[in-house]
């Protein structure tokens, strides 16, 4: 098993999180942090069949933002939004982890 999920109760949005791990006495420290990036798109007037989907455009739109994104923090997750959400959450892990 590589992972655990750990609650951690009123976590906000961009918030950054320290976790320390004890695994066979040996303690490890991790950094985690929840993003919120814009869920709503503006769906271009056209021709039905040469339209990409809305969804399509939102997740266009968010791909092209992670890939901007600070490259010493790693994906963990993409939340799945609710209906008609405005924002659309992601969880990361940062890259260089310190150890004591």
């Amino acid at each position: 098993m590589n992972e655990i999920s750990i609650p951690i109760p009123h976590f906000g949005e961009n918030q950054i999180a320290e976790v320390e791990v004890t695994v066979n006495g040996k303690k490890k420290k991790y950094n985690y942090r929840v993003e919120s990036f814009p869920w709503k798109v503006t769906v271009p007037a056209g021709d039905m069949e040469e339209q990409i989907s809305e969804t399509q455009l939102k997740i266009d739109n968010l791909r092209n933002m992670l890939e901007e994104y600070n490259h010493g923090w790693e994906i963990v997750q993409i939340f799945t939004p609710r209906e008609q959400a405005e924002y659309i959450q992601v969880l990361f892990r940062q890259r260089h982890q310190h150890q004591n």
